[in-house]
């Protein structure tokens, strides 16, 4: 067998004269009638090959049998390129190799799709036949980005001496938020493991542990629904530091980032980065994770707007709603825009309509009309312009509900509208951190206080007293990482006194039952002299699709699942022989109904 002796993105016109060897695909190939050129490709590009009768008559025969997808090995001599058939789109484009021996490898059936065509294939033809899809430079550069990615990462680590430790993939099962897949144990009848949601109570034990920093680039498991963003099967930048503040942490992470923006793309990330409070985001933005590329702040006027005759929104202020709104260039939208197109919007968001008005300038002077304009005062009328700062054309929508609903629908719709109206560069990138959490969140089904974040994340010092007398007002030392209205990372200090742990499950209503139960292994390690930490988990998946420019996290995954858990290239999920259900002690709903006996009426 040939040898290669380059990869097919490497040869330049400083080669000229070597003599070569290449392997790989054919990418393409046109037969000339006299010459036969090939596009050969591996991971690294595409060099051109080409086969004269005139001086190797066999190979060039050879070489019309070849087909696409074909893999061969070419030796020849590197030559320039005739004149002005340079290709400049090519790092290789001004030299081809003049074949003198050729070599069929391996033959391919014809594949599936073709790979220059490969998106307009459906998703589900490209992931059942992953090994082609695969094979696109696009898709390899996407997962050479994330090669990229988590070496810049394990060096930055290594150089602030954090160890690299791994953590059990079987686990105990510690039912919280999203549900565990379960995997059951042959040796332990009836017995479950877990596997990981994250490492956490882990990571937590090894600062217990006396480990100081550690590091993890690790799989994940959420058995919840996928989305574009999301996979029950994912992969995380797990790391802990011990007697640190919430100052230390987002220190060493922000400059984590800016490390892999300008390796990956050249870019510079200013550091520190820009802070905002859970507080103002959601009144801001109605989001903890609002996209600051562009303005467009949401206003809240329940102040103007109960002193409209607007019974809508009237009557949602006297339940004790709010009357919420954005303000936004509107030369683009008409009412029938406004009425159907974004009014549907935000009804796929809850929102139960969008009122509106229209901010025009008539003899000098600025105020809102049509629309619900005719609802305000003329004094109430100025108060809104002012507010929003309102320039003459500019559209003014609204909502009118509790704040949750109103901000639900809001800034989704924020978003909409700067996208469609290109307020912002698409390959800008705008950090920021958001900061001061609350602890809790009340949940109106249990009638109980749900963690915001998780139970082990501490509360801010100075509220601490407020566990015994306003929860619901106690700031966490929790802090996020956004980007471009994207959640990178999150974490928090945690909890190292096992007094205020058991506080926060008490109002969590967790029993100490319950808590031994699920966490015993973890509390009883915080009672061996916990020192004082914190830590962070970044999506290394999420992180990989913002450098790449894709918005389906299923591209920067080599193998993964679709919308509905299901990996098409290997068929999984799929059923087990019952002797392995046997082995395990179990049984399906289906083999139960099989050997259920028979009454008279069936």
């Amino acid at each position: 067998m040939l040898k290669r002796t380059h990869n097919c993105g490497q040869l330049r016109l400083v080669d000229t004269g070597k003599k070569v060897t290449l392997g790989g695909w054919v990418h393409s190939y046109r037969d000339h009638g006299n010459l036969v050129f090939i596009d050969l490709r591996d991971r690294e590009g595409l060099t051109q090959l080409v086969f004269n009768p005139e001086t190797q008559p066999e190979v060039h025969k050879l070489a019309r049998t070849v087909r696409h997808e074909w893999v061969i090995a070419a030796k020849g001599v590197v030559q320039p390129r005739g004149q002005g058939m340079a290709n400049p789109k090519l790092p290789t484009g001004e030299i081809e190799v003049s074949v003198q021996q050729l070599e069929i490898l391996n033959v391919s059936k014809t594949p599936p799709f073709e790979m220059d065509n490969a998106e307009k294939t459906s998703e589900e033809l490209r992931l059942a036949s992953r090994y082609i899809d695969l094979r696109r430079p696009g898709m390899q550069q996407k997962l050479h980005t994330r090669h990229r990615v988590t070496t810049v990462v394990r060096d930055y680590f290594n150089r602030l001496g954090f160890w690299e430790i791994e953590t059990p993939m079987l686990a105990k099962s510690t039912p919280e938020g999203a549900r565990d897949f379960l995997v059951p144990s042959r040796l332990h009848k009836n017995c479950f493991y877990a596997l990981p949601q994250s490492p956490q109570l882990f990571k937590q034990i090894l600062m217990v542990s006396g480990i100081d920093k550690y590091f993890q680039i690790v799989r994940c498991f959420r058995d919840e629904d996928p989305r574009a963003d999301r996979q029950a099967e994912f992969t995380q930048i797990d790391v802990e530091m011990s007697f640190v503040d919430s100052n230390d942490v987002i220190g060493v992470h922000e400059n984590l980032i800016a490390r892999i923006w300008k390796r990956i793309l050249d870019a510079d990330v200013a550091a520190p980065m820009r802070r905002i409070s859970y507080k103002d985001a959601m009144a801001d933005y109605g989001t903890d994770r609002p996209d600051l590329r562009f303005d467009m702040k949401l206003k809240n006027i329940s102040d103007i707007a109960k002193q409209s005759t607007f019974k809508v929104f009237t009557t949602v202020i006297e339940k004790g709603g709010i009357v919420k709104g954005l303000c936004t260039p509107g030369e683009k939208y008409s009412r029938s825009d406004i009425e159907k197109t974004l009014t549907n919007f935000v009804g796929d968001y809850g929102a139960k309509g969008l009122a509106w008005c229209k901010a025009k300038k008539e003899n000098d002077k600025l105020s809102p009309a049509g629309g619900i304009a005719k609802f305000f005062s003329p004094e109430s009328q100025q108060q809104i312009i002012e507010r929003f700062e309102a320039k003459d054309g500019d559209l003014l929508l609204f909502i009118a509900d509790n704040e949750r609903a109103a901000n639900k629908a809001l800034a989704p719709l924020r978003c909409k509208l700067a996208r469609d109206l290109k307020l912002y560069d698409q390959r800008r990138f705008e950090f920021i951190w958001v900061v001061d959490f609350p602890l809790f969140e009340w949940n109106e089904h249990t009638k109980c206080y749900d963690s915001l974040h998780h139970p082990f994340t501490s509360p801010v010092e100075d509220d601490l007293d407020k566990l015994e007398t306003d929860p619901a007002n106690i700031r966490s030392q929790a802090y996020d990482v956004v980007v471009n209205g994207s959640e990178i990372g999150g974490g928090s200090i945690r909890i190292h006194d096992s007094k205020v742990q058991q506080k926060v499950f008490n109002l969590l209503n967790i029993s100490t039952e319950q808590a031994q139960q699920r966490f015993g292994f973890f509390l009883k390690a915080l009672e061996y002299g916990a020192p004082p930490h914190g830590g962070i988990a970044f999506g290394l998946d999420r992180i990989v699709m913002l450098l790449t420019g894709t918005d389906n996290i299923r591209d920067v995954i080599a193998f993964p699942k679709t919308q509905r858990g299901q990996c098409l290239l290997t068929d999984a999920p799929s059923e087990v022989d019952q002797k392995q259900l046997d082995e395990l002690n179990l049984r399906t709903q289906r083999h139960l109904r099989a050997i259920e006996p028979k009454t008279d009426k069936q």
